[in-house]
């Protein structure tokens, strides 16, 4: 795997990484009735999927133009992390609605 593949892997998972972090944090914080505090860390949450979506994308790009990379276990793993941070991050909203409402 040649080093600019590898950055974009490891972008996926540091990012992806600090999204579900920072969501898990917004529901912390929810739960003590800080909703102000919850919506900042999940604007943070969604600017690290952005982030995550941008090397993931990059990835994509190379592959269509034929650039071909091998699939290891830590890609696998990279894509795995993100699609796991997308799906936390939207439940993380959906329960700071609920506290909400309570």
């Amino acid at each position: 795997m040649n080093e600019e593949n590898l950055e974009a892997i490891m972008g996926l998972i540091v990012h992806a990484g600090n999204a579900k972090s920072d969501a898990m944090e917004a529901i912390q914080v929810a739960k003590k009735g800080d909703f102000s505090e919850a919506t900042e860390k999940i604007q943070q949450a969604e600017a690290s999927l952005v982030e995550a979506h941008h090397a993931q994308t990059g990835m994509l790009t190379k592959e269509a133009q034929g650039d071909h990379m091998t699939v290891t276990l830590l890609t696998v793993h990279s894509q795995d992390h993100l699609m796991t941070a997308i799906a936390f991050t939207d439940l993380a909203k959906e329960i700071i609605d609920l506290y909400k409402r309570v």
